[in-house]
């Protein structure tokens, strides 16, 4: 975010800097901020910092090596050049700034004022609260790697960094919000991604104006991308550092947001969200195998259930050799309401289920499935067939790599199920024709949603299709423009 406000340069008088922080900090109020005070060749020095996010061996090592000054050195007269060289430490800046030295303090690194100076040492010493890398829930593999990103943004960019060992591999960072003052990585790797590109994330980033994002990447993301009422995913999150990795090499940036253990791969095509990393820890076949069961999954979850309704309203519609689809017998509740309290009845155990420690979660299902689905049959709520044809629309939806993806496929399922229902035939080609025209209108950060099927592109198209083995991949993806394509000599 443009900082706006006008910069306090730092007084020679360390007594004013010390009201100004503590006025501005709350030094005396706040428990988790503070200041030490030593004298260093007669001289006073204030060290201020932020409990919880620094490592304190470090401080207390930096404040020894301080100390130990008064017994080496006997001149005073270039104080600030001998506390520079005792700083034992690789990331060592000067600021000018009260402001800014402010940010960096609540950042987690330490400020070091010396009396008679106009510029301060701030020293990186952070240690952020949070958990070590492990395998992400929701994109987990049977081979591969078991690490993930963290809500540590340091983690993050070692992360990616330890599969990049490309000295053009840029990790920009800048800070969003008034009062948060989040901090936002753009990563790129800089002859491969299109400057454009990442000239227009950062410029977005910079215009973002708010006190603060609790809510981190979703906020940012909603900010790029401007996505309004649509329901269909403009980003691809992982937390897998592999996943982030590959991206970055075929050209994509990453928007990485400390707090939050999903980075953003942008941009991203309707087709980047139907991708699992399990495709590429197998075989070409097998990964092309498990491709397939996985679109396969994915169209069902938007199309079985209006097809089978309509098939049920008009069962003449049906070729002899399928003829017993449709209910077996009737109830006294129509079947589009029947669908309408599945569909719910299945989001509620969902949300349930998000909220249910784990060691009761098996409890629950048993009790989902058993009293009451099969229950609700037995009392003539359901007939046996929109349970399993709900279930399986939901297995689908559960097997949709991208969450964002599959809630906004059953939300078309919805659209699907009403058209149906008033219009029938005629309702459900409308319903169709207009999903696959309104995705072809979505663009995202000026690419094509429904590359490369439209616009078409073959190459690309059978890549997506079939996982080719990765040495006859050679050239990067030409949708995010990449300044070098190729990625194999020929």
């Amino acid at each position: 975010m443009a900082n706006t406000k006008n910069k306090t340069p730092i007084s020679k008088n360390i007594e004013e800097n010390e009201k100004f922080l503590k006025d501005r900090l709350g030094i005396g109020v706040s428990f988790d901020v503070g200041v030490r005070k030593i004298f260093v060749l007669k001289k006073e020095l204030q060290l201020y910092y932020c409990t919880g996010l620094c490592d304190s061996e470090f401080i207390i090592m930096l404040y020894r090596e301080l100390m130990d000054m008064d017994h080496g050195h006997r001149s005073p007269g270039k104080v600030k050049d001998l506390v520079h060289n005792h700083l034992a430490h690789q990331q060592v800046e000067l600021t000018k700034s009260l402001d800014e030295a402010v940010d960096r303090m609540l950042s987690g690194l330490i400020v070091i004022f010396l009396d008679g100076e106009e510029e301060a040492f701030i020293v990186d010493v952070r240690s952020y609260p949070g958990r070590s890398p492990e395998e992400p829930d929701i994109e987990k593999v049977v081979r591969g790697a078991r690490d993930g990103y963290t809500e540590n943004i340091i983690i993050n960019t070692a992360l990616t960094r330890r599969r990049i060992r490309d000295e053009r591999l840029r990790h920009e960072i800048l800070q969003v919000g008034e009062r948060s003052k989040t901090d936002i990585c753009i990563s790129y790797i800089q002859d491969v991604a299109d400057p454009g590109l990442v000239d227009l994330i950062r410029k977005e980033l910079s215009k973002i104006e708010i006190d603060g994002i609790p809510m981190a990447d979703k906020t940012i993301e909603e900010f790029i991308v401007k996505q309004g009422w649509n329901p269909f995913p403009l980003v691809r999150y992982t937390e897998r550092p592999d996943v982030a990795a590959q991206h970055l090499m075929e050209g994509h940036v990453l928007i990485i947001t400390d707090t939050t253990p999903s980075v953003m791969i942008t941009p991203t095509t309707l087709f980047h969200h139907v991708q699992h990393a399990e495709e590429y820890r197998q075989t070409p076949f097998i990964g092309a195998f498990l491709r397939w069961i996985r679109f396969s999954g994915i169209i069902m979850s938007v199309f079985l259930v209006p097809m089978w309704l309509l098939f049920s309203m008009q069962q003449q519609l049906l070729p002899d050799f399928i003829d017993f689809i449709g209910p077996n017998k009737t109830t006294n509740i129509p079947l589009f309401l029947q669908i309408l309290f599945a569909e719910i009845g299945i989001d509620i155990l969902r949300l349930a289920a998000i909220h249910t420690p784990s060691s009761l979660s098996t409890a629950m299902g048993l009790i989902a499935a058993i009293l009451i689905g099969q229950i609700a049959i037995d009392v003539g709520l359901f007939v046996p067939e929109v349970m399993l044809y709900v279930a399986i629309a939901a297995i689908g939806g559960f097997s949709t790599p991208s969450y964002e993806l599959s809630v906004a496929n059953k939300v078309v399922r919805l659209v699907l199920i009403v058209l149906v229902v008033l219009f029938k035939v005629p309702g459900y080609m409308i319903g169709v024709t207009l999903f696959i025209l309104y995705l072809s209108t979505i663009k995202n950060l000026n690419t094509p949603y429904l590359w490369p099927f439209i616009p078409f592109n073959p190459k690309a198209f059978l890549q997506i299709l079939v996982r080719v083995a990765v040495p006859l991949s050679k050239v990067r993806p030409s949708i995010v423009h990449p300044q070098n394509r190729k990625k194999q000599p020929n």
